[in-house]
């Protein structure tokens, strides 16, 4: 197990700068997840820490080693790719150990190692069989398993599940989770899928443009994003947002878009500066309530969306449409007029001018 420092690393492809001063430190045995939009520099952040790709600027530290001009052989480290980039002729016992095989490790080492990562990943039975005979999911397995036998200091993957099926998604997911749990290895781990980020991640860096948005608990991103792209790309139903302008009434903070107020009770401290200007109220689909409470929004019902245990309604509040996840009994009809309460302790607020929360 080891630490990864990242430390100001930048990237550029000719002019086109697409890292840009990259700050992370990951703890022994973090799980740390870069997330972003295609485009975003996850994958190339990745291939530097691996040391597939140079970076134009700054330092990779993992454990007490800089490892800048550190061959990828010998940076200790393991990848698991997309790709599950199997060799087709050889059978799962043979993939699994190819690479202690290469390292000159002896039969009765190797196959020890192999017949750990089996039995850890549940693979066993499998062992005797060719690429071709088994299942996305079964092949991912014999991927990561390739990496546990490496014993490495940091675990790479790369977006290692998009090519599997919902049901798999989800199964691998609880996989990779209870192996990261059982070995305590350090992991940096690319994906665009926010879902896999919240449930992995013991740190969470959303990344656009080449810049680290924010770095954090996944709990923190969720409740307290630094700024409306964060706000709108983690979660699903994603944030509302609701313009408006911010005021004072009866001594409190209050929200007035259109004709319709809400009341933003335990935000007066923070927000204090910006009473009189323009700003955006960020609310969370499961923060609204059928009901009066102490925020409160009416408007009429323009969509219903029935998923099983919940029920997104899409109200239209001052020509505004907000989604409202609700439970699944006593649906609403399409162009009722709905009151619902809001949660205002959840609700954040942000500048419209930066995009940065208040």
């Amino acid at each position: 197990m080891a630490t990864l420092s990242i430390k100001g690393v930048r990237k550029s492809f000719g002019s086109v700068e697409v890292l840009k001063n990259i700050d992370i430190e990951l703890e022994d045995g973090g799980f740390l997840v870069l997330l972003g939009p295609s485009g975003c520099g996850k994958s190339t952040l990745l291939s530097i820490i691996a040391g597939l790709e140079p970076g134009s600027g700054g330092d990779i530290v993992i454990g007490e080693r800089n490892v800048n001009n550190v061959h990828p052989k010998d940076r200790n480290i393991a990848m698991v790719f997309q790709s599950y980039a199997l060799y087709p002729t050889m059978a799962v016992r043979r993939n699994i150990g190819f690479g202690l095989e290469m390292r000159k490790v002896e039969a009765k080492e190797r196959d020890a190692a192999v017949q750990r990562a089996a039995e850890l990943l549940q693979i066993e039975h499998l062992l005797d069989r060719k690429p071709g005979q088994l299942s996305g999911g079964q092949r991912q397995r014999v991927a990561m398993g390739r990496a546990i036998v490496r014993d490495p200091d940091l675990f790479l993957f790369d977006e290692p599940l998009s090519n599997l099926d919902a049901k798999l998604r989800v199964e691998m997911r609880t996989e990779i989770k209870r192996l990261h749990d059982r070995l305590g290895t350090s992991v940096v781990y690319v994906t665009h899928d926010q879902i896999e980020a919240m449930t992995l991640g013991t740190k969470v860096a959303v990344m656009k443009g080449g810049v680290i948005q924010q770095l954090a608990d996944p709990q923190t991103i969720y409740e307290k994003p630094a700024n409306m792209f964060v706000a709108g790309f983690i979660g699903s139903p994603t944030m509302n947002f609701l313009a408006g302008t911010l005021e004072q009434m009866d001594g409190a903070l209050a929200l007035r878009h259109g004709g319709a107020t809400l009341a933003l009770p335990g935000l007066e401290q923070d927000a204090q500066a910006f009473i009189g200007k323009q700003v955006v109220a960020g609310i969370r689909p499961e923060t609204f309530y059928p009901g009066q409470g102490q925020g409160t929004l009416s408007g009429t019902v323009d969509v219903v969306e029935p998923t099983g245990p919940d029920t997104m309604v899409i109200l239209n509040v001052g020509g505004q449409l907000l989604t409202a996840r609700l439970g699944s009994r006593g649906r609403p009809k399409l162009g009722d007029t709905m009151t619902l309460g809001v949660d205002t302790a959840a609700i954040n607020l942000f500048d419209p001018e930066s995009g940065n929360r208040i």
